[in-house]
């Protein structure tokens, strides 16, 4: 028996995934309720198809999340000899199973940041695919290493109020997980600040944005990987429940 037995675990992101699926496995009790939506990007892909439609003009294509690796993947397939690079395991895995092909370079700290340390220095052209919300953080540091840049819209992300039926779902959770800045953002928005007693950020920009929004972080997961998250939950919520 685990520390997650009978936990009522919130998940905020668009699809459970992985990460439901092993709570559920492991007894917690999953309340999946989306606080954002992925949908095409304002001009409708139009730039994103443009960009697809050179990718032989570029050595590298970066993405910096698997909704964004969902949309250039079967583009990338078309040209082998282009480079891919991914921010974060599940990126990479996204891209390389539609691209038909293993990823070049993963970040190994999963952050803009952690790619920009390890991107190899030769100036080279490269597309950048990413959310409309992102950071400028990951265009702006490979630009300022030398390589030139374009960065395309490849989704957008917006948010999606709970419910009233969804709205006292969560605010039974004993844990929250928010996988994004715009969960954290689609939680105050549609419950206010109160939270449950345990707050999982799926990395230091997430916790950030959590935070100065009105919402209590207490802890902050350093990988996406479903192991270190349900890691953190266990280690998070055995000290509530001792008796368990």
């Amino acid at each position: 028996m685990t520390g997650l037995v009978g936990r009522r675990i919130a998940i905020t992101r668009p699809d459970a995934g992985d990460l439901g699926a092993r709570l559920g496995a492991l007894g917690a009790t999953v309340v999946h309720v989306p606080l954002i939506e992925i949908d095409e990007p304002a001009d409708g892909g139009r730039a994103l198809r443009d960009a697809l439609a050179r990718l032989d003009t570029f050595q590298w294509l970066v993405v910096t999340s698997a909704n964004g690796a969902r949309r250039v993947g079967a583009a990338a397939r078309r040209h082998p000899s282009l480079r891919l690079a991914a921010v974060g395991p599940i990126s990479a895995a996204t891209l390389a199973d539609g691209a038909d092909r293993p990823v070049d370079l993963v970040a190994t700290v999963a952050r803009a940041e952690g790619l920009i340390a390890e991107f190899p220095s030769v100036p080279a052209d490269v597309l950048v695919a990413q959310a409309d919300r992102a950071r400028p953080l990951l265009v702006d540091g490979l630009a300022a290493m030398g390589h030139r840049v374009e960065s395309v819209v490849a989704y957008r992300t917006v948010s999606r109020r709970p419910d009233a039926a969804e709205a006292e779902q969560l605010a039974a959770a004993d844990a929250v997980v928010f996988a994004s800045g715009s969960a954290a953002l689609g939680w105050v928005d549609g419950l206010g600040t109160a939270a449950p007693g345990v707050v999982v950020a799926l990395g230091p920009v997430t916790a950030s944005v959590a935070r100065a929004a009105g919402l209590v972080v207490t802890h902050v997961a350093t990988s996406p990987d479903s192991t270190a998250l349900i890691d953190t939950l266990t280690a998070a919520l055995a000290p509530l429940h001792p008796s368990v």
